[in-house]
């Protein structure tokens, strides 16, 4: 944003030049002042939106519900669609894929896709008319793609590889939205003919860089066609964002990273704590008005010695009837990264925390780690090549 509060779209383009204009990110009014040189009409607008968002095109000239003399003379102008590019591409013995994704200033931030998921989604909403069989050819059913909301993360969570990266800064809707984009065209996925789920689960903390992330989750889940219901949005736990997300018409799925079933504990391993304690941030959470069906996520990261015990277990029940809402918990065996002092659980620790949950009616559920071997796993991303 400009000092003015207006959106200002000229950036840096990859070779680190001033000028270039990019229209990928922009909704509505945005388009009819950045392109009020043209005098475009409202069906033009629309005609580029459909093309931006719904065909997902990768330059003007791709355009093709406007005249050659218009996409010719908007392009020399120094305007472009602007999206996000894949430059590196990590493929894990298990299908997942880990992307390097460059965006216009030459920054980079790491976007993965998971066909068939990781085995924690939530199949109780949705579209249903989504095939549930896969197109002559291709490999999955289903998939979810796990986005980013800044390069780095100030959270500083220390049981996460990309804590050591810091806060290098937010990303603009377009950026946010933009790596959603380039994925689906990488795997020539439809929302809407593909059961496609998303993820805000990469690189950083959303509801610190809330104002963008909600325009792309609009951008999402309008002109680019994936439903409200088929996003999640992880927080450790910004209580004034979960306040203003309680109010959105449209939003995702919650949830919370918890990791602890206590503050003691939690403290120890999220700073945040210290700034909001786990009762302050469940009561924000119940200021949320959930859909039908709807529950809030819990993810629970499972630090081998630290928080994996069958007390601890005992301690998570107690706090999730206390928050007397619909909710799950999702439980993940930490992966492990270069730097990163802690300990991944052992298989019978896991069940067993899993088996004490369920036993007491809670909903729980072990995320399947993915892409482990390429470092795409949760907690895992650092915006590197070979994560060394």
């Amino acid at each position: 944003m400009t000092a003015g509060g207006k959106l200002d779209t000229t950036i840096l383009d990859a070779g680190g030049r001033l000028g270039a204009k990019g229209l990928f990110g922009l909704q509505n009014q945005q388009f009819r002042e950045k392109l009020a040189e043209f005098r475009l009409p409202a069906w033009r607008i629309r005609q580029l939106e459909t093309a931006l968002y719904g065909q997902r095109v990768t330059n003007l000239d791709q355009v093709t519900t406007w005249p050659r003399e218009l996409r010719e003379q908007v392009a020399a102008a120094g305007f472009r669609v602007g999206l996000p590019e894949i430059v590196e591409t990590f493929r894990s013995v298990d299908g997942t894929e880990r992307y390097l994704i460059a965006c216009a200033d030459g920054q980079t931030v790491e976007t993965v896709w998971m066909p068939e998921g990781d085995g924690a989604e939530d199949d109780d909403s949705g579209p249903e008319s989504e095939s549930g069989s896969a197109p002559s050819g291709r490999s999955w059913t289903r998939a979810t793609i796990c986005a980013s909301s800044q390069i780095g993360c100030a959270v500083n969570c220390q049981f996460c590889l990309t804590a050591k990266l810091g806060i290098i800064r937010n990303l603009s809707a377009g950026e946010i939205a933009g790596q959603v984009a380039a994925v689906l065209n990488r795997q020539q996925a439809e929302p809407g003919r593909d059961r496609i789920n998303l993820v805000f689960m990469g690189m950083g903390e959303p509801f610190l860089n809330y104002d963008a992330f909600m325009d792309a989750v609009r951008l999402l889940a309008g002109p680019m066609g994936i439903p409200e219901s088929r996003m999640t949005v992880s927080t450790s736990g910004i209580v004034p964002g979960i306040l203003r997300f309680a109010g959105e018409p449209v939003r995702p799925r919650l949830a919370i990273s918890l990791n602890a079933p206590n503050d003691a504990i939690r403290e120890d391993i999220m700073p945040i704590t210290r700034k909001w304690a786990i009762a302050d941030v469940i009561d924000a959470v119940r200021k949320v008005p959930l859909r039908s069906r709807e529950r809030v996520t819990f993810e629970y990261v499972l630090l081998g010695g630290v928080n994996d015990q069958p007390q601890h277990a005992d301690e998570v029940v107690k706090l999730v009837r206390r928050a007397n809402f619909p909710a799950r918990v999702n439980l993940i065996a930490w992966n492990p990264g270069p730097g990163v002092p802690f300990a991944t659980p052992d298989s019978a620790a896991v069940d067993a925390f899993q088996q004490r949950l369920r036993a007491a009616d809670i909903p729980a559920f072990v995320r399947r780690p993915r892409g482990r071997d390429i470092y795409a796993a949760c907690g895992q991303l650092k915006k590197t090549g070979n994560q060394g």
